[in-house]
């Protein structure tokens, strides 16, 4: 057994956890789960924490589960949520619920013969039969009202200024989650349960519900919430949520992200986001102090996050994506990517739009300002290219040049480049 306790002490995964949780943990394989959230068909950034925790649970020789909140996803949750989750019917959970074990098999081992194997739990399975009245018998009437209210989690909500008070529907909402930890306790000998620092009032509901109807005992174990130095949310970027389909979010916007990360942020992330030994991220945190603008943790960061959520190709398509734009490359380079990757990569790039049979006779100088208006005027035109200033595709060109149907990238596109930081699309359609 690998002490977990101490494994997430270093890493700064730690918020609070239950006296005894340690010895508990080293005795012999335990139990731990974490619950996610099912309302899309993907994970997010987000949720890396949680999964993190549990792959460490697994290396350190216990059990990990991971439970789907079917049910509990459809009702409000009182952490400070302002809005009631959606109802989501049983077949598009079914969905959601297949698409995350697919994500999560690349952090966890769901197939194998150990005895720590991981397991998927949804709370639906459990609670779709469970009666209203069997609920308040078996379950409420074990938990005060006064112990309710005495949760942070509640009173926050109950007292925030913008507040305009809390649901029914809510405010159990900490009992529907205690009776899953119970649930579990029974089924699965599962002691620990673990999540977010927002979670801790919700969690200990929950071993407190094992105490007074399981006659046993059981942890709990929260992480802080990860935030940015700059006070902006983690695992947001313009465009919204960070996701691990490729389809929300392409490997190229997902490896930039990382590779956008702040220098006091990745030192922090480092820890938490990759596998990474203590000896091995205090010599790439050293490192990088010595030459910041290497930024060798944030490509450590990016590259490792990558190839685990995604693949091998996918990073040496994302790192090429990523020349392109801000080192040496040439239209070889651009013609391997996908429409979509070229698209993220010159997003907010300048375009302008012709048709096939304007290209068939378009010049360089019409291409950079008559057709298109890139440049003010033709003179700009002229003098930019008597300069070597102008690029069809990443090659320099003179007013000479002459356009071809191969240089149209993925059949449809033509980058073209004033010096080094200016570019322009032009889509032939």
């Amino acid at each position: 057994m690998k002490n977990f306790i101490q494994e997430v002490s270093w890493r700064g995964m730690l918020h609070d956890v239950m006296p005894e949780t340690e010895e508990h943990l080293m005795e012999q394989m335990r139990a731990a789960y974490v619950g996610i959230d099912p309302t899309a068909d993907s994970l997010h950034v987000g949720h890396l924490v949680g999964v993190m925790l549990l792959k460490h649970f697994q290396e350190a020789g216990h059990k990990p589960l991971a439970l789907i909140g079917g049910a509990t996803g459809m009702i409000g949750d009182p952490s400070g949520k302002s809005n009631e989750r959606n109802l989501l019917d049983e077949k598009t959970l079914r969905h959601n619920q297949e698409c995350i074990k697919k994500q999560l098999s690349k952090f966890l081992d769901f197939e194998s013969a150990a005895p720590n194997a991981a397991e998927l739990v949804n709370n639906y399975d459990w609670m779709k039969e469970f009666s209203f009245l069997d609920f308040i018998r078996d379950v409420g009437k074990h938990i005060t009202v006064n112990y309710m209210m005495a949760k942070d989690s509640v009173k926050k909500r109950l007292n925030g200024e913008a507040s305009d008070g809390m649901s029914f529907t809510e405010f159990t909402y900490q009992l529907v989650q205690g009776y899953d930890f119970l649930h579990l306790y029974r089924t699965k000998n599962c002691t620990l349960q673990m999540g977010g620092s927002d979670q801790w009032g919700n969690i200990t509901t929950g071993t407190e519900l094992i105490r007074r109807i399981g006659g046993g005992k059981a942890f709990a174990l929260t992480c802080p919430l990860i935030t940015k130095a700059d006070g902006t949310k983690f695992g947001k970027s313009e465009k919204g949520n960070i996701w691990l389909d490729e389809e929300k979010t392409t490997p190229y916007e997902f490896y930039q992200f990382w590779l956008n990360t702040s220098d006091e942020d990745a030192e922090k992330y480092i820890k938490i986001f990759t596998f990474r030994t203590q000896n091995e991220i205090d010599a790439l945190i050293a490192e990088h102090r010595e030459m910041p603008h290497l930024r060798a943790l944030q490509k450590a960061l990016a590259e490792d996050l990558t190839t685990t959520v995604h693949s091998e190709q996918a990073l040496k398509t994302a790192i090429a994506a990523s020349n392109i734009l801000f080192g040496k490359s040439t239209s070889d380079d651009l013609k391997e990517l996908s429409e979509r990757d070229f698209f993220a990569v010159f997003s907010g790039v300048p375009q302008a739009k012709i048709t096939k049979e304007e290209f068939k006779s378009l010049g360089i100088v019409d291409a950079l300002a008559g057709k298109t208006g890139f440049l003010s005027s033709n003179g700009e035109a002229k003098r930019e290219l008597k300069a070597n200033a102008i690029a069809v595709n990443k090659e320099k060109v003179d007013e000479n040049f002459v356009f071809a149907t191969e240089h149209l990238i993925n059949g449809k596109y033509i980058l073209l480049g004033k010096g080094k930081k200016n570019n322009y699309i032009l889509i032939v359609e």
